[in-house]
């Protein structure tokens, strides 16, 4: 690759005008024993930051280990799987779990060749579907990062509950609200609840597949959970409910002011310029996820306000 083109295309890519891998910095932080999470950035996909925007972590059991999520690239996947390596004490990597079908998420899968990767049924059906367009978007977003990615569908995950993966006792949740399949991933030893995207902390919701009743009721199924530790799909990790509470008053600040706005015959425009109450305006790319939420779940809202009462 030229020099020019790697500076016009992705400068963290190249080096004296040849290419080389880009590198995530990857650094895996312990929680409790056994258990590690990466942290992602609080920003959209862009082509400085090659789509490292989502938390992912790993627990190390008594014979294996169990990752959560495999990030956005092949490249991600790869880097993330020798952090892995080097904090397990020797253990190998037994099985990756996938919480929902978001790029962010699951497009690492193909650096865990030959380990048992699942998830949700109807996550599995989602990326089968559309994990080829899920792919390609992110390309256009974050450019080289994505080099040499493909595509590699899990295995659908039939038992949810209590599991013991790796010598690990973990309670496996299938919910949905964010998505229509929703896993958290709950290890009993320590008591640390990986949430994924029905949690999120100091960034606004995302909502391209949301329904929003369902992602509250999502939201009470976890509270009941006795965690100590929650890591958010996105955002910093927290000891207590306030990570909970954050995304269920920004959801239902969203429900209700899109249901009034449709109630007051508003159109798409002068709702995405609605002001943005000022309890949230300190969230990670709020101005800009409201808009998308306004483009994702409005037009049904006016659908509804528009149809006739039964």
């Amino acid at each position: 690759m030229k020099r020019w083109l790697c500076a016009l295309l992705l400068p963290a890519y190249c080096y004296a005008g040849a290419a080389v891998a880009p590198d995530y910095a990857l650094a895996p932080q312990r929680i409790a024993d056994g258990v590690w999470w990466f942290e992602g950035l609080q920003e959209h996909f862009t082509r400085s930051n090659g789509g490292n925007i989502a938390n992912t972590g790993f627990i190390v059991g008594r014979d294996g280990v169990v990752v959560i999520d495999s990030g956005p690239s092949r490249q991600y996947g790869e880097q993330m799987r020798k952090q892995v390596e080097a904090h397990s004490g020797g253990k190998k990597i037994v099985e990756v779990l996938i919480t929902h079908a978001h790029p962010d998420h699951f497009l690492g899968n193909q650096a865990f060749n030959g380990i048992r990767i699942e998830a949700l049924p109807q996550t599995v059906a989602v990326i089968a579907e559309q994990g080829e367009t899920l792919s390609a978007n992110l390309y256009r977003l974050v450019g080289a990062w994505m080099q040499g990615t493909e595509v590699r569908k899990p295995e659908a995950l039939t038992q949810t509950g209590e599991r013991v993966i790796g010598g690990r006792k973990l309670r496996l949740i299938a919910l949905q609200g964010h998505t229509e399949a929703d896993l958290a991933v709950y290890d009993e030893a320590s008591r640390t609840l990986f949430a994924g995207d029905l949690v999120f902390l100091h960034r606004a919701a995302t909502t391209p597949n949301a329904n929003i009743a369902k992602w509250l009721a999502a939201l009470d199924a976890l509270q009941k959970i006795d965690f100590q530790t929650l890591v958010p799909g996105h955002g910093p990790v927290v000891h207590g409910p306030e990570a909970i509470a954050e995304t269920r008053a920004y959801l239902v600040w969203l429900r209700d002011s899109l249901h009034a706005a449709a109630a007051n015959g508003l159109d798409m425009m002068e709702v995405a310029n609605q002001p943005i109450p000022e309890r949230f305006r300190s969230l990670a790319v709020v101005q800009e996820e409201h808009t998308r939420s306004v483009s994702h779940l409005y037009p049904a809202m006016e659908l509804e306000a528009l149809s006739p009462a039964k």
